[in-house]
């Protein structure tokens, strides 16, 4: 019989994503595989695609300005992180509802193996971001036959 030590951390991180999945903001990884806790007041949604050459991170950020977008990599992680500014009421309009999230965001992403940090880039246009990873050379994968002996 193996006996395995309690670790309430454990069980908070696992309580923190439910949560986070229950209020449909997903938890943010850390270096080292462990959840890291980060406050945002909202998430943008991705999508993310894979090619032969690249990976594609498509964010949409509608109404974010580009200089209130930071993208950086570390440590094999990329971080998207900004801010949405709330509009000020203006004479003669004020909102009598607000349903769009504002604030400060973030979301972050392990690179894949393979991926070429070095020749990452970033769009922005019309809201939406588009990061592209380029796969290394020696990371793409090469289709050879195998004879028969």
């Amino acid at each position: 019989m193996h006996l395995t030590k309690w670790d309430p951390l454990t069980e908070l991180e696992d309580i923190s994503n439910r949560l986070y999945r229950i209020f449909g903001r997903p938890a943010i990884p850390a270096a080292g595989g462990h959840e890291m806790v980060k406050l945002a007041d909202w998430t943008p949604t991705v999508d993310v695609s894979e090619t032969e050459t690249e990976f594609l991170i498509k964010a949409e950020l509608p109404e974010v300005k580009k200089e209130d977008i930071q993208i950086s990599i570390e440590g094999g992680m990329l971080t998207l992180k900004g801010e949405r500014k709330l509009e000020k009421e203006d004479k003669g309009r004020k909102f009598h509802r607000i349903e769009r999230s504002y604030g400060s965001f973030v979301r972050s992403f392990h690179l894949p193996e393979g991926v070429d940090e070095s020749k990452v880039k970033a769009e922005f246009k019309e809201g939406m971001v588009n990061i592209t990873l380029p796969k290394s050379a020696q990371a793409k994968p090469k289709a050879r036959e195998i004879p028969l002996s």
